[in-house]
């Protein structure tokens, strides 16, 4: 069974629910020269689409598809809202459910959300508002656009992938490089927006990746 979508319910076919509602949270940003400006964006929704297969009384709400990335300006195709606006959205989205919705859980694809979903939290919890959160994280993962993500895109949207156009970027740990990020943006340290090397995704590493990303959210989301 397909999972229910809130933007295909009716005002009155949710009265007398509580269900989970599952916020794909994802970018609008490059992502090198090979993969989509949506990256985040459908990896995010593929597992919220993944957990609700799996956890009862869960619907999906429609993605929040621009996020918080400034450190990608300069590259053509991205869009960002910054982390103040997006900070905002997800406090108010928190403050306006009603109590049909009673759980509200940001999967978040983009690691430059992090500081506005923290933000976010601390807000909606000194108003007595819960707000919970699961990120994208996997052990040895590169940063941006190199084996990991293109994996995981070859598994979901192999039709999206330019693998012709795969090329490296700055392999260095992301630890060294985010001083100059925070600075200057992915443009300081990468010519072509990769932090990482896709030599070698495939679609098999994909689909172990994106399993253990659905397990590693179904396992928090049920621990509650």
């Amino acid at each position: 069974m397909a999972p229910r979508q809130l933007g295909d319910e009716t005002s009155p076919s949710l009265r007398g629910d509580r269900c989970t509602l599952l916020v794909p949270l994802g970018a609008t940003e490059q992502h090198g020269p090979h993969l989509p400006l949506d990256t985040d964006t459908r990896i995010a929704v593929a597992v919220a689409e993944g957990v609700a297969a799996r956890i009862d009384d869960t619907i999906i709400a429609p993605p929040i598809a621009i996020g918080a990335s400034g450190e990608h300006q300069g590259f053509a195709g991205t869009l960002s809202v910054g982390t103040r606006v997006l900070t905002d959205m997800l406090v108010e989205i928190v403050r306006t459910a009603g109590p049909e919705l009673a759980r509200i859980v940001v999967l978040n694809g983009h690691g430059g959300n992090a500081y506005a979903l923290r933000a976010a939290v601390d807000v909606c919890a000194a108003e007595g508002r819960s707000l919970e959160v699961w990120s994208i994280r996997l052990p040895g993962a590169d940063a941006h656009a190199g084996r990991t993500e293109t994996s995981l895109l070859l598994h979901l949207a192999p039709e999206a992938v330019a693998i012709d156009r795969a090329v490296a970027g700055n392999t260095d740990p992301l630890d060294e490089l985010l001083p100059k990020i925070m600075d200057g943006g992915v443009r300081e340290v990468s010519d072509n927006g990769v932090l990482g090397d896709p030599t070698g995704a495939s679609a098999a590493e994909g689909a172990r990746l994106f399993a253990a990303l659905v397990d590693d959210a179904v396992a928090q989301i049920s621990a509650r």
